[in-house]
């Protein structure tokens, strides 16, 4: 059925498609529809406690005997810079006081955390299928201890350096997360904001390099996707912004209204909502702060700066402050549950992979 199964059997799915595990958007109830639907569903869990993981996974496992994915960040913790956080207050103060709000914050505080010694306790007690991070890893012995508790790891990867240190770390599989791709870039080295390597380049080059399962990533929003990724020689596929439209999803009237407009070149990575790159639907904000290419605060305390704007502008019903997050191919979303949304996909992919196999006639 599929041209390659490494991958299926790995995390024991029955079709290569898995659902991004989206920090806030994705919900239980999609990752149970994609679970039994044949895919990986997964949730972003580094904003979330402890307590909540657990009620999560709790829900999840009441609903579906299948695998699915728990994803967390394994970023530098952020530095406190006096001199980046006023040089950073004097930027948005007119957006401040555009808006009404009276005070910008003094104190910045980080609204996530990366993985650490109480997650992993976590995992050993809940002990998913299958863990994955982004913008790198956690230290080697959380690795081993996943993996030796009956975990499936995986990361993101942007480049093939990157690729080959975490196949050389120990993981499943890699997530090759091209240019294109919505939210924040797994990049391990913050400074590389303004350029980056597409899928479809960089997936065959990853495949080249590595003995592990690639997984595609990036501009990947039908059948026609998947089954080009599989024939770059990924072993499967993760798609993030087409599960935004399935009505699972957990995002806003506006941010959906947003949505339905989508263009291929409505998109840009800015680094000033959370102070790391992330690829965001334009607006006069993100355009704002890109002209200034100033430092900002680290990921993810620069939040404390950014999050009162959109608080504001969403209740003033005043735009161009929103952080809406979705990669390039969002203009080809399909408005499905996301189990129907997955039985098109594989409908889709298998269709173009037979066109593919026919012979061409003379």
């Amino acid at each position: 059925m599929w041209p390659q199964t490494d991958l299926i059997d790995l995390l024991e799915i029955d079709h290569p498609i898995l659902q991004a595990p989206m920090g806030g958007e994705s919900t239980t109830s999609m990752v149970t529809a994609v679970c039994n639907a044949g895919g990986l569903g997964g949730l972003g869990c580094s904003y979330m406690s402890s307590d909540d993981i657990r009620r999560d996974v709790d829900k999840i496992r009441s609903s579906t005997n299948r695998s699915f994915n728990l994803n967390f960040f394994a970023h530098p913790e952020p530095k406190d810079d006096a001199e980046i956080n006023e040089k950073t207050r004097a930027l948005v103060a007119p957006f401040y006081a555009e808006l009404g709000i009276e005070n910008v914050p003094s104190r910045l505080d980080a609204p996530c955390h990366a993985f650490d010694e109480s997650k992993l306790a976590l995992l050993m007690e809940l002990r998913p299928k299958v863990v994955s991070f982004h913008f790198g890893l956690p230290p080697a012995d959380m690795i081993r201890a996943l993996r030796d508790a009956g975990s499936v790891v995986l990361c993101s990867a942007t480049t093939v350096a990157e690729a080959r240190w975490l196949a050389d770390a120990g993981i499943d599989a890699i997530i090759a997360q091209g240019w294109e791709a919505g939210g924040h870039r797994g990049t391990f080295d913050v400074s590389f904001e303004d350029f980056g390597v597409g899928t479809m380049a960089l997936v065959p080059q990853i495949v080249d390099c590595v003995d592990i399962p690639v997984i595609a990533a990036g501009g990947i929003a039908d059948g026609r996707g998947i089954a080009a990724a599989l024939v770059l020689g990924a072993s499967g596929v993760q798609l993030g912004t087409a599960f935004l439209s399935c009505p699972e999803a957990n995002i806003s009237i506006p941010y959906r209204r947003a949505l339905r407009t989508a263009t291929d070149d409505g998109t840009r990575l800015t680094r000033a909502f959370s102070g790391r790159s992330a690829r965001a639907k334009n607006n006069r904000y993100i355009e704002a702060m890109a002209e200034k290419r100033t430092r900002l605060p680290d990921f993810p305390t620069m939040y404390g700066f950014s999050e009162p704007l959109e608080h504001a502008s969403s209740d003033s019903g005043k735009s161009g402050f929103d952080f809406f997050l979705w990669g390039q191919g969002a203009a080809m979303n399909r408005e499905l549950p996301a189990a129907e949304l997955v039985e098109r996909l594989v409908e889709e992919a298998q269709g173009a992979l037979q066109l593919i196999a026919k012979p061409l006639r003379g």
